[in-house]
């Protein structure tokens, strides 16, 4: 029975999928033949994914490709005439092929971030990495300031909460100006397969913008978006909270405080216990002790071209 209201999950979240596909008509290209390689940034092999420094119509651009997961619905197409098999490798009753899959099942997904700053260069760009165990005099007197200093723009969160933008992927959303939060696909899912289900409930609120603001007084906000977000995942896809891990990142990628919904059988990037933190805990942690995190120190991670690295490398904290 689990299984047979699972398949149906799965049916209706792709008839779903493609009614939004066909409501989509306003895409800038249909094709990459116009667009300028300047650099490989990444090529992660163990994520199938590769990132591209490039140039469109003089602009810097960041392209990321991935390899999209198979579709339980495919399945026969894939294994099927239309398949053809390359043998690479024969050892008794081991054999490996190169399999050139039809054509429609041979998609790779295409991200594009136009016009890309300097910031998105870096982000995606392969560097070493380093921990911090930020204090809290640390955080206040190196972390904070270089933040206010920045003052990274975030206007395209802010075009979600008006809905100036993406409001047709909405999956809910509390209204409340202080408690209410709005819920929505993150972009690296497609909507398709469960088990890669990943959401992102984006608060109303601007005044919290990292963990470290978190006290009694947002218990209500993270309890709202615990509950109501996992029952509108278990009315729009059927997954059951028991499936589901709530978490926030610390550092955040950016400083406006969202909560990640993943599916367990998805293995997140960014679950590394250098930088998520579980809504769960983080809720006993403040219930318990109201200004949890404002005393704690939190380990966290940075890459040698991140400015927060090259800040705390002035203070000779790396020596």
């Amino acid at each position: 029975m689990a299984a047979m209201n699972e398949e149906k999950a799965m049916d209706l979240v792709t008839k779903k999928r493609k009614l939004h596909d066909e409501e989509e008509s306003d895409d800038k290209f249909n094709n990459l033949g116009n667009i300028e390689i300047v650099e490989v940034l990444n090529d992660n092999s163990r994520e199938k994914c590769l990132f591209l420094h490039t140039k469109i119509s003089g602009e810097d651009a960041v392209v990321l490709m991935e390899k999209t997961p198979f579709d339980r619905n495919t399945m026969t197409q894939l294994v099927s005439e239309d398949t053809t098999l390359k043998e690479t490798l024969k050892n008794d009753i081991y054999s490996t092929y190169e399999a050139q899959l039809p054509h429609h099942l041979n998609a790779v997904k295409a991200t594009l971030i136009c016009p890309a700053t300097e910031k998105h260069l870096s982000k995606y760009r392969q560097q070493k990495t380093f921990a911090i165990c930020e204090t809290k005099e640390m955080y206040e007197n190196v972390t904070k300031p270089y933040l206010q200093e920045q003052k990274f723009s975030i206007q395209w969160v802010y075009n979600i909460l008006d809905k100036k933008s993406e409001s047709d992927r909405i999956v809910f959303e509390d209204a409340c100006p202080k408690d209410g939060f709005i819920l929505l696909p993150d972009m690296k899912w497609n909507r398709k397969e469960l088990s890669q289900l990943y959401l992102v409930a984006i608060v109303h609120t601007r005044e919290v913008l990292s963990l470290r603001d978190l006290n009694h007084t947002h218990l209500p906000l993270l309890n709202n978006i615990l509950h109501k977000g996992m029952e509108a995942i278990r009315k729009e896809f059927g997954v059951k909270p028991s499936k589901l891990r709530m978490y926030v990142h610390y550092q955040p990628s950016y400083h406006h405080f969202h909560v990640h919904f993943t599916h367990l059988a998805l293995d997140a990037p960014g679950f590394e216990a250098d930088r998520a933190h579980l809504l769960q805990d983080i809720i006993e942690n403040i219930t318990i002790k109201s200004d949890y995190y404002q005393q704690k120190s939190i380990v966290f991670k940075v890459r040698e071209c991140d400015g927060l690295y090259l800040k705390y490398k002035e203070t000779g904290y790396f020596d």
